[in-house]
């Protein structure tokens, strides 16, 4: 059984500003899913449907065969407990520090009190511990999060996500805001976890290449419907048409891999 089904998801801001229109996919356990998709396509807004932070106008969400579209209140938030988000501009609080932040993914489970005052059960701070050397920020437990790059930010907003022990993982744009080596890097930490938890995870992402690379799963939105939904080997020149419209394809990529190394002169300081 998949762990995630959407049946027939709309979002209809009016009869003419449709965001989704018909959207019908499953997600398994352990599959990494990249949506990609031009600007305005509907990637954020069907990410946003699934944990309800948009509320769908049709259509059933299926997490672990509960519909989320019908349920509210404490049911609601149980059920996000275990559908964690990653934001591409992070969504940390600047002036705590690394662990605090970490911590913060398991307000669902602490008492309002024990949240106020940031006192968390002893097994939940060794967990934390433990996800941030993982993705290699335990060095950096104790400093505030306005001191680190936006690489070691995501990171924390990865940390976090997990200490929340998900069932799914929803992921918005996570490489938007880093430089090339830097979102490899997190593409590469992401796809290890989702494998090594069996974890499922559907990633909004604006870097096709990457997707390539690192999703085993592509599908593609058009006008908020999906109009491919394959493997990254099936995605050729007449699926990145059908998606983004008329382009050379092959152009485009020749010029990416045969862009030379930008020539640097080094000037001789004056004396």
């Amino acid at each position: 059984m998949a762990t995630l089904q959407l049946k027939s998801l709309s979002m209809h801001y009016s009869a003419k500003d449709k965001a989704l229109s018909d959207v019908s996919l499953e997600v398994n356990a352990g599959e990494i899913v990249g949506l990609i998709g031009p600007s305005g396509a509907g990637k954020s807004t069907l990410i946003r449907c699934i944990n309800r932070l948009n509320n769908p106008t049709g259509g059933q969400v299926l997490f672990k065969q509960q519909d989320l579209t019908n349920i509210s209140g404490s049911r609601l938030r149980q059920a996000r407990r275990k559908i964690a988000m990653i934001f591409q501009e992070y969504a940390l609080i600047e002036r705590l520090t690394v662990m605090e932040n970490v911590l913060s993914g398991r307000l669902g489970y602490v008492s309002f009190m024990s949240s106020l005052l940031r006192k968390f059960p002893g097994k939940d701070v060794q967990q934390a511990y433990a996800l941030l050397d993982r993705v290699g920020l335990l060095e950096h437990a104790n400093k505030r999060v306005d001191a680190l790059s936006g690489g070691q930010r995501q990171r924390v907003g990865i940390a976090r996500a997990l200490a929340q022990n998900p069932e799914l993982l929803l992921i918005d744009e996570p490489t938007a805001a880093l430089d090339p080596r830097t979102a490899r890097q997190v593409m590469r930490l992401i796809s290890e976890i989702c494998a090594e938890q069996g974890l499922p995870a559907i990633i909004n992402i604006h870097d096709v290449n990457l997707a390539k690379l690192f999703v085993q799963r592509i599908v593609g939105l058009q006008q908020g419907k999906v109009v491919f939904d394959g493997s990254p080997a099936q995605l050729n020149d007449d699926v990145l048409t059908l998606i983004y419209g008329e382009e050379d394809w092959q152009q485009s990529e020749s010029n990416e891999e045969d862009t030379p190394e930008p020539q640097v002169t080094l000037l001789k300081a004056s004396a």
